[in-house]
């Protein structure tokens, strides 16, 4: 059953706007790019991410729209939970239940994923702790890779430290990234294994 990982929502409720003067954040971590664009005064911000994953665009797609990958891939996701799907499977309501640690809230809120299979999963909040959030994930096919962009906007509606958004954006965001491109490429080995053996 589809539904969206959006490492956005951990990651931009956890790397929310601080007070402070952070205007943007952007590292490089190998082939990962990830960058944030905070505006305390608002209590608003951005985050963004880049990965390239030597995997087919529509086994990535399978993972970045799964529950499952999600529970293992995103830390403090505790739950995550389809609650509806549309008949054309275009669209699904999510519930996420994130408690990331002791010192944070634990949330609950639930989002609407859009889906154009293979491209984009688009993710808006319908309720829940969160104040806003919206974001999306676009997928670029790249010959034998994927290039997957991952963007969020959010509001979180609390405050958070200012060293807590630079230990996720530096840490975190970027584990997960590896661990849904070290998952995509398992996956594709496996597949490409499993259709040469069947072509004996």
């Amino acid at each position: 059953m589809r539904a969206s990982i959006v490492l956005a929502l951990l990651l931009s409720a956890v790397a929310a706007p601080v007070r402070g003067d952070i205007a943007m954040d952007a590292e490089q971590h190998g082939d990962i790019e990830v960058g944030a664009s905070l505006d305390s005064a608002a209590q608003s911000g951005r985050v963004s991410a880049t990965v390239r994953i030597h995997a087919p665009r529509e086994l990535v797609w399978s993972l970045v729209t799964s529950c499952e990958v999600a529970l293992k891939t995103v830390p403090g996701l505790a739950s995550c939970e389809v609650l509806d799907t549309a008949p054309d499977r275009s669209w699904q309501l999510i519930r996420h239940v994130m408690d990331y640690s002791w010192y944070l809230p634990r949330l609950t809120y639930e989002m609407r994923a859009t889906y154009d299979y293979p491209a984009r999963v688009s993710i808006e909040r319908v309720s829940g702790d969160l104040s806003a959030l919206n974001g999306s994930w676009y997928l670029e096919s790249d010959g034998d890779f994927t290039i997957a962009h991952y963007a969020v906007n959010l509001v979180p509606g609390f405050w958070v430290p200012r060293w807590l958004v630079r230990a996720t954006l530096r840490r975190d965001l970027p584990k997960m990234l590896r661990a849904l491109r070290a998952r995509a490429e398992s996956d594709s080995r496996a597949r490409a294994q499993s259709e040469t053996a069947a072509g004996r």
